[in-house]
């Protein structure tokens, strides 16, 4: 039995696929991590989730930016952009079975036997493990209340607040938290957000740095796999981070780790889109 995590994935399933017969992945005695973006500018989101829904029992995920677009166009479909690979999704006769499902998956999850974090972009450098697993949980229970979600997914798209405080509240409480867990790639030292930049880390905006250098992360030390940040090409030297999307839709690879010998493997992919996030 061996449990990997991988990247982004973005609806390209063909890829997954391959990735996971090169270390002969059987659903039955295996598991599966991913980090979120299961879905959107790749050619294959209705397929994608399709097989991690069919598998559901040896997967753990987490949202990413793009399964909560998604999941805001299942409520709204006026969300959808001209780049949106998933109509085919919410067109589908078996839509409100998947996303019932995407709905319930977390922006967090812990293991902690293994002391590791999984989240889509990071963890905010002001926050513990413990805070990070409460402030995940307040958007997750907000997900799985079909009373007060659309209201949510009405109000979350934006960049402010653009820094935690524990004073927050309301809808700006929950728009911050979801941008660290989903948006995140560049900070102040203060750990403000910065959303102008999406390329390598020299091109870090005036004053900023990639989120996992922030001097005073209080996670330092931790074990994170996150993905999100396809330009740093699975480049991260901070110890105990492991960054895994390696930009498969935009033509780098599908990155598999091991989450136990973090061993890793990469299955090339062919340039399908030009590079951006």
């Amino acid at each position: 039995m061996a449990t990997y995590a991988v990247g982004d994935v973005q609806g390209c399933l063909t890829q997954l696929q391959a990735v996971l017969a090169q270390v002969q992945f059987n659903p039955q005695y295996d598991q599966l991590w991913l980090v979120g973006d299961l879905v959107n500018r790749g050619p294959n989101s209705l397929a994608t989730l399709r097989f991690l829904y069919q598998m559901q029992d040896s997967v753990v995920t987490v949202l990413g930016n793009h399964d909560l677009h998604l999941l805001a166009a299942w409520h709204d479909p006026s969300r959808l952009k001209r780049k949106d690979t998933l109509l085919e999704v919410l067109q589908a006769p078996d839509c409100d079975e998947l996303l019932g499902w995407l709905i319930q998956q977390p922006l967090m999850h812990y293991d902690a036997q293994r002391q590791l974090t999984l989240v889509h972009a990071g963890v905010a450098p002001m926050w513990s493990v413990s805070q990070a697993q409460s402030y995940a949980e307040e958007v997750h229970q907000v997900l799985r209340d079909p009373t007060v979600r659309s209201e949510f997914f009405a109000q979350m798209y934006g960049n402010t607040p653009a820094i935690w405080s524990e004073h927050l509240r309301g809808m700006e409480r929950l728009r911050v938290i979801t941008n660290y867990f989903t948006r995140m790639r560049f900070c102040s030292l203060s750990g403000e957000l910065d959303f102008s930049a999406k390329e390598t880390l020299e091109h870090a905006p005036k004053n900023c740095v990639p989120w996992f250098k922030v001097p005073a992360r209080v996670m330092q030390g931790e074990q994170i796999i996150f993905g999100h940040w396809a330009a740093l090409a699975g480049h991260c030297d901070e110890p105990g981070l492991y960054a895994l999307d390696t930009g498969c839709v935009w033509g780098g690879a599908m990155s598999l780790m091991n989450i136990d010998s973090h061993q890793i493997i990469r299955h090339a992919c062919p340039a399908a889109l030009p590079l951006e996030n």
